[in-house]
């Protein structure tokens, strides 16, 4: 099927998708990836499964109702026939990830863990099952009958619901019985050496029928639906008064989110009456019903590790890591930053580092202001708690907090009431273009003379993700950069988009532009014979423009080396084509989320770190920065990271000109590369 998808040197952005959340199914089927970690990724590729049917597939839905005949301008596939495949293509993830499934249970029962389903249960595991469902579980069940007095109810998002085919006399009608979400996952049974578990689903499926007194049960089964998540927000779309709350008008938008399209049915039974029952209630077709023989989600297993013993528990997860902390700034980071421009590499650097930093800023009397721009943040933030130190001290704290950040609106919401409350200005982002970028400007005085100190990285200003993304950041007193981040925050104060700074590369107005710029000047380079090299590090690859670049470059002769952790629309290898194209993709431990362009090569090559992935709407319709690298001694680093992982013959997989993901080759002789493992273990 996945052929569909392909058009010469051309893939589509959703199968490439699938075929990224492939390689996080592989993670948990991969032996070398300790146990409890390998559930870990099968909860993460369900996970991400039910996100992508929410916004992907979601937005396909309303294309398909608002622009049916519109084609996706790569492979010129219509809404409806990317869903076709899509729905086609997820059929064959949901046999793999039942297999793993199997897998994973065997080796959990071999580490002394066995996850049992009731049929396999003795007689005293029944009986204390029974126990849990009366004392524990029953008290918190609400049955319903269909009938005129009790009409169908709305199924939640992603939340599970038991269907019973009821007969009562000679009257046929459904019950629905909802599965509480504040009862536990797991419950532990008694009964030999290993710890023995059930989930709560398998219990209500055995006992349910208690909550339907005097009918008599046919058949049941187990569903969960998915609702489409994929709302824009303009501002074109509210009252344009200049006192409009445009919260308010978010907040509106995200309660419409639980009653939204149904683009997916999961259910677990082979009863064509249920089945027909539900999809003609929910207006669905049969193509976006999916039988499921494992499991929902698998979040549970993410707590699975503290039913294990001390030792298996530290023998199958990952090694526990502290992030390190810089050299020479353990008196100031401040005074640090000021002298020298300081490099961090999350997670195996400390993001105590930054927040040090921002705690100094506010209690510094040289510092006049401190400006960021907030994207996500950890749900108990020491960013905002420095933020709100700062502006108790007197600091101008200026903070542009998008709100529309896909599921953190809310969080973010909440943080800009309490910002706001504590007098900073706060900025709801810039006109219709998201705020993606990732930006701190600290103004200071010292002896009448104005200096600026810098924060730019890839990733956002977040304590938790910084632990499990990869990201870099740069610590910068350089002049001209400090006077590109001021004047970006004064032109997000009045919605300038048009600037030209001196330094920074800027979307929407001179990101493309300059990148575009700068592959042209390497064609150049390769014309006239002379090394022409780039090496980009993104999430994604989308834009067309871009990729038409890439492609002349590569027929120039430029060598190009792309680390595509997901989306990647250009196949490499392509001969006459993309031949001196090379993608890599790498997916382990740690979430890869830096954004790096390399331009040139050796001591002439102009390094850059990025908040902005190579997708259209990242370089056309978002605020995002590209920052250059400056430092000597940083743009080596960088570029020495940047070899180990082109060399990963671990967790890497080429993407081939056939347009699949491939493990490289075992050489004989050659050192195993596990990049995120070297940078873990690297000084």
């Amino acid at each position: 099927m996945g052929n569909i998808f392909r058009d010469g040197v051309y893939m589509n952005r959703e199968y490439s998708w699938l075929l990224f959340n492939d390689r996080v199914l592989a993670q948990a089927d991969d032996k070398d990836t300790p146990l409890f970690e390998r559930g870990k990724f099968l909860s993460i590729f369900t996970s991400n499964l039910d996100e992508f049917f929410m916004v992907r597939v979601g937005s396909l839905y309303n294309q398909m109702k608002l622009t049916p005949s519109s084609k996706e301008n790569k492979t010129s596939l219509t809404a409806a026939q990317q869903t076709d495949g899509i729905l086609a293509e997820t059929k064959e993830r949901y046999k793999r990830r039942a297999q793993v499934w199997e897998k994973l249970k065997k080796q959990y029962k071999a580490a002394g863990i066995k996850i049992l389903a009731f049929d396999e249960l003795s007689e005293k595991q029944r009986k204390t099952a029974r126990e849990f469902f009366l004392n524990r579980a029953l008290p918190y069940l609400s049955p319903i009958v269909i009938d005129s007095k009790h009409p169908m109810l709305r199924f939640s998002n992603k939340a599970l619901y038991f269907v019973y085919d009821l007969n009562k006399g000679d009257k046929s009608m459904f019950g629905l019985l909802p599965v509480p979400e504040n009862l536990p996952r797991i419950v532990e049974l008694g009964g030999g050496k290993k710890r023995q578990l059930i989930l709560v689903e398998e219990i209500i499926s055995a006992f349910g029928e208690h909550c339907f007194p005097h009918y008599s049960v046919k058949d049941k089964a187990l569903i969960r639906v998915t609702r489409n998540a994929d709302f824009e927000t303009n501002e074109s779309d509210v009252d344009s008064e200049y006192d409009y709350d445009f919260s308010k008008y978010l907040k509106e938008k995200i309660d419409m989110r639980s009653s939204l399209s149904v683009v997916r049915l999961e259910i677990n039974t082979t009863s064509e009456k249920i089945k027909d029952f539900i999809l003609k209630n929910l207006s669905l077709k049969k193509s976006r019903c999916f039988s499921v023989g494992d499991l929902f989600d698998y979040k549970f297993l993410f707590d699975l590790e503290k039913y294990a013993t001390e030792a298996v528990a530290a023998a199958e997860k990952y090694p526990a890591f502290k992030g390190r902390n810089i050299k020479g700034t353990e008196g100031s980071v401040l005074n640090a930053a000021m002298k020298r421009d300081i490099f961090l590499s999350y997670p195996f650097d400390t993001m105590d580092t930054f927040v040090r930093l921002l705690n100094e800023c506010a209690q510094s009397e040289k510092v006049r202001s401190i400006k960021i721009t907030i994207y996500r943040l950890y749900r108990h933030s020491k960013v905002v708690d420095a933020l709100l130190r700062a502006k108790e001290n007197g600091k101008d704290v200026t903070v542009v907090i998008e709100l529309l950040a896909r599921f953190d609106e809310e969080s973010n919401m909440y943080y800009a009431d309490v910002l706001a409350e504590a007098g900073c200005t706060v900025i709801y982002g810039m006109g219709n273009y998201k705020v993606h970028s990732k930006i701190v400007s600290v103004v200071l005085e010292d002896g009448g003379e104005v200096k600026y100190l810098t924060h730019i990285g890839t990733g956002n200003y977040n304590e938790g993700t910084a632990k499990q993304y990869t990201d870099l950041n740069i610590i910068t007193a350089d002049r001209q950069i400090g006077e590109d981040a001021v004047a970006f925050f004064r032109n997000i104060a009045v919605g300038e988009t048009g600037y030209e700074y001196q330094r920074l590369l800027v979307a929407p107005h001179t990101l493309k532009r300059g990148l575009i710029e700068r592959i042209e000047k390497q064609i150049e380079r390769a014309k006239k014979n002379e090394p022409a090299r780039i090496i980009a590090k993104v999430n994604s690859l989308t834009d067309k423009e871009l990729i038409e670049k890439f492609i002349e470059a590569s027929k120039a002769g430029v060598k190009i080396e792309l680390i595509v952790r997901g989306i990647c629309c250009l196949v490499p290898e392509v001969a006459g084509k993309s031949e001196n194209i090379t993608v890599k993709s790498i997916v382990g431990r740690f979430l890869e989320h830096s954004r790096i362009y390399v331009f040139g090569d050796g001591n002439d090559a102009e390094v850059f770190i990025s908040s902005a992935d190579f997708m259209t709407r990242n370089i056309e319709r978002r605020v995002e920065i590209a920052c250059p690298i400056l430092d000597g001694k940083i743009k080596s680093k960088i570029l020495s990271m940047l070899s180990v992982m082109l060399a990963d013959n671990v967790k890497g997989r080429r993407l081939t000109a056939r347009g699949k993901y491939v493990k490289p080759p075992v050489v004989e002789g050659e050192s195993r590369v596990d990049s995120q493992s070297e940078f873990l273990s690297s000084d």
